[in-house]
């Protein structure tokens, strides 16, 4: 599926994250319309078991709400506004399911699906993740990521064909992730922190026929290195920054 795109592949963190209130319908849209080659969102569920598109595991940082996310039912959380908070012309935007992003995200371009269920690790989030991909047949524009190894375990026996990339945390505390637990797990990539990332790290990644993606990078100047470093993908809050640094702007 990555040889369909440019190297290294672009992904907009959240969607448009500088520009619109992110895991939005709206900052999805825009990150494709400016160019990227696709989004990066976070999936949780809800108290009946529907996939929606969330960050945090409580939802009073992106909405006007309070609580934790899987306390909501779809109808209660899909009453919160999830735009208002970060400007005035996103107010009504509501938090999207997963389908939702399925049908505005067109299928030239990449989905990655975090999946997040780091406060509810047995709520079955991958399985469902899993059956909603099969069931709009869209497996080859899907990339998953985590930090749980279990989830990425899951999403290799549910749907092997679709590439997993092994989330590691900055520092010592990601060390282990970066090292053995990548080299020795099924993964097809490691998405690293920019700040513990090297050309001697991708090196290593490249000779095991693995992809390095690196979050969240942000500058002209992170993304001219990690080209040169021969990062494979680059998550951005700011997609037409880091498109236009590669000369790939509109």
């Amino acid at each position: 599926m990555f040889e369909n795109f440019p190297h290294p592949i672009i992904l907009a963190h959240r969607g448009d994250l500088a520009h619109a209130p992110e895991n939005t319908l709206p900052s999805f849209s825009q990150a494709i319309q400016k160019g990227a080659d696709g989004v990066e969102l976070d999936t949780k569920l809800t108290r009946d078991g529907r996939v929606i598109v969330i960050h945090d595991s409580t939802v009073d940082r992106t909405t006007n709400g309070n609580g934790k996310v899987a306390s909501f039912s779809l109808e209660e959380i899909r009453k919160l506004d999830a735009g208002k908070w970060f400007n005035e012309k996103f107010a009504g935007i509501k938090v999207p399911v997963l389908e939702e992003v399925f049908e505005t995200v067109s299928r030239d371009k990449l989905i990655n699906i975090e999946l997040t269920n780091y406060s509810t690790p047995r709520d079955g989030l991958t399985k469902k993740v899993c059956e909603l991909i099969k069931r709009h047949n869209n497996q080859n524009q899907i990339i998953f990521s985590s930090f749980f190894a279990s989830n990425l375990k899951i999403a290799a026996l549910l749907l092997p064909e679709v590439p997993r990339g092994l989330l590691a945390m900055p520092g010592l505390i990601g060390l282990w992730a970066r090292s053995f637990g990548f080299m020795f797990g099924d993964y097809q990539a490691l998405h690293a922190h920019i700040s513990s990332t090297s050309r001697e790290q991708m090196q290593r990644a490249h000779r095991l026929k693995r992809r390095v993606h690196v979050w969240t990078v942000n500058t002209p100047e992170e993304v001219k290195r990690l080209k040169e470093w021969g990062a494979d993908g680059i998550f951005t809050d700011d997609p037409e920054t880091a498109l236009r640094t590669l000369g790939r702007g509109r």
